[in-house]
């Protein structure tokens, strides 16, 4: 099994990071660290990911490939879904997303280039299983 807290140990000592999830294809939270942030990690992820998951429709519908990430920027914060797309198109099961909310003044970034590192591992782990 994957130790997803694990995985995410990078991503949480980045300059501004307030929380993240790790959501399965069909939206459910495997992970989740709302520590730092009063806000409803699960709640909110799951609401961004239905989002991101009509945004990739739409890619799809225009002739583009799946989304692969997705930012909500605003005054005092962001949002990031990173997808994983898994290690096969076919492969549901090894499709993950990565959610996370930074502050504004983070090192914003470092993040989605962790992120991204850290969905595609956990992919990999999860199409192993």
């Amino acid at each position: 099994m994957i130790e997803f807290d694990q995985s995410m140990k990078k991503l949480r000592t980045v300059s501004g990071y307030l929380g993240s999830a790790v959501l399965n294809f069909s939206g459910e939270t495997l992970y989740m660290d709302d520590e730092n942030t009063a806000v409803d990690i699960a709640y909110s992820a799951s609401i961004f990911n239905d989002a991101f998951r009509m945004i990739s429709e739409s890619s799809l519908d225009v002739g583009f490939a799946e989304a692969s990430l997705v930012e909500s920027r605003t005054a005092d914060g962001h949002v990031f879904l990173i997808n994983s797309s898994g290690e096969s198109g076919g492969d549901n099961f090894s499709k993950l997303t990565t959610f996370a909310i930074f502050r504004d003044d983070g090192n914003v970034a470092l993040g989605k280039m962790i992120m991204e590192k850290t969905a595609q591992s956990m992919s990999k782990s999860m199409a192993e299983l």
